[in-house]
């Protein structure tokens, strides 16, 4: 199969993310680029090998590896088979190179990925909408990009096997939201993933930018929110059932990461 959308841009350009264009190649050509291409490109392999070489190592490329490239950053690939099955996406709008970074993508990069049917689903999306709205396929491809990069992130930083750091996050994560109205201590969080309070912390720190602690500060936050617009039940009493120790405490934290009082925000 090969196509490739290079959609009409109008007033897209005025989004703070949308897609320049997209692609897929059965064979992918020899592609030999010395100055880069002028936006990022995400790229990622689902049938047969080839080679990437930046930086002159040649990096091989079999099926289910993605391959991030920054703009204007030299490169050259190519098919090892007959067959090299190679997808791409290239994203832009003012707001890119920003949404690119909190995804991590900044250097280029290489990555093994596993269960991409969410991935292609939202790929194919993105064709579709090109290719059957010609007045606002390009807005619906923008916006499915926006869907294609979260999963493509999710791709490169969980593989959620057992073992792996985000399998114990994961388990961690579950523990305080089944046991968020209870005392948590750092032990328990420990004991439910299997890893060190050090490993844990550094695995909140770079993966949710917080700490555990402050995480489930966050969680009884979020649990006391559903409550005061949902319930009945007075400050004191959701206080207690979202886990808090006192009804004080509760409105301190909830004013210090929501910025109102809890009476205020049931009034907003």
């Amino acid at each position: 199969m090969f196509f490739c959308d290079y959609p009409i841009i109008r007033n897209e350009k005025e989004l703070p993310l949308y897609l320049l264009n997209m692609g897929q190649h059965h064979c992918q050509d020899h592609i030999i680029r010395t100055e880069g291409y002028p936006s990022p490109q995400i790229l990622y392999c689902t049938k047969g090998s080839g080679t990437l070489i930046l930086d002159g190592k040649r990096i091989p490329i079999p099926p289910f590896t993605a391959i991030f490239l920054p703009a204007f950053y030299p490169h050259e690939y190519y098919a090892e088979e007959d067959i090299w099955d190679i997808h791409w996406v290239v994203p832009a709008g003012f707001a890119s190179e920003d949404i690119l970074k909190h995804f991590g993508l900044i250097a280029p990069a290489v990555y093994e990925i596993s269960g991409i049917n969410k991935l292609e689903h939202i790929f194919r999306k993105m064709h579709e909408a090109i290719r059957s709205d010609s007045v606002f396929g390009n807005y619906r491809a923008s916006g499915y990009l926006y869907d294609f990069l979260i999963e493509f992130y999710h791709l490169i930083t969980s593989k959620g096997t057992v073992g792996t750091p985000n399998s114990a996050l994961i388990k961690a994560i579950d523990h305080i939201n089944f046991n968020y109205a209870s005392h948590i201590t750092m032990n328990d969080l420990c004991n439910a993933s299997g890893v060190t309070a050090q490993y844990l912390c550094k695995l909140f720190r770079d993966t949710l930018d917080t700490r555990p602690m402050e995480y489930i500060a966050k969680r009884r936050i979020q649990a006391a929110k559903e409550l005061l617009t949902g319930s009945d039940k007075t400050v004191e009493e959701i206080a207690e059932a979202c886990g808090f120790c006192s009804a004080s405490y509760f409105c301190k934290l909830f004013k210090r990461y929501e910025g109102i009082s809890p009476s205020r925000f049931i009034r907003s």
